[in-house]
């Protein structure tokens, strides 16, 4: 129990509706709520993501610096992809209603709605979890930083991530006119036609 917590307080919160605390909104099928310890104050290093996502619609490659994250299907399929530091090496899972995949704190990964309403709950050891999303990398690390560093024109760099928008959170954005055939390449064998079981 967290002794800096005033039970005694008028204040004091037990109950929380996480429907009413919207994090991020792509469209009507594919959005994030959050709790957290300013939603509910006698959280204790614990907090939420409740998100709803639509096929072919993705959590953008991200690590969490200061939480780890358990993931747990409700409904619908999940592909969730883990950077293992170690080996250098992407793990696979894809995860239906009542399973769980473990995410260890500060690894890259994603995660790819398979079927339309998947929805998950992203679980953290943090009251506050911090996030750094790909699309901020690529868009806020100084572009001759990057074309300097991977012996790149600084101009082609500029233009080929011109359309990142900063925090996409889930992306393809709405106003994206590729299509899955358009570019196969992109997309790993397991978001294709291919399911990998639990590991």
């Amino acid at each position: 129990m967290d002794s800096s917590i005033d039970y005694t307080s008028p204040s004091t919160q037990f109950t929380f509706d996480v429907n009413k605390s919207p994090f991020f909104k792509k469209d009507n099928y594919n959005f994030m709520n959050i709790l957290g310890v300013q939603q509910l104050n006698t959280l204790d290093n614990i907090s939420l993501l409740d998100i709803f996502l639509s096929t072919n619609n993705n959590i953008e490659p991200h690590y969490h610096p200061n939480a780890a994250e358990l993931v747990y299907c409700i409904s619908g399929e999940l592909a969730v992809s883990i950077l293992n530091p170690f080996t250098k090496q992407y793990q696979h899972y894809t995860i239906t209603p009542g399973q769980v995949t473990n995410i260890p704190q500060g690894w890259w990964h994603y995660q790819m709605a398979t079927e339309d309403r998947t929805h998950i709950i992203a679980i953290f050891n943090a009251s506050t979890p911090e996030v750094i999303l790909g699309s901020d990398i690529l868009k806020l690390t100084p572009s001759n930083i990057m074309a300097h560093t991977y012996c790149m024109n600084e101009n082609e760099w500029k233009k080929a991530i011109a359309p990142v928008m900063p925090s996409t959170y889930i992306g393809p954005p709405k106003n994206c006119n590729k299509t899955r055939t358009d570019n196969p390449q992109y997309y790993p064998n397991h978001f294709i036609n291919q399911s990998y079981p639990m590991q």
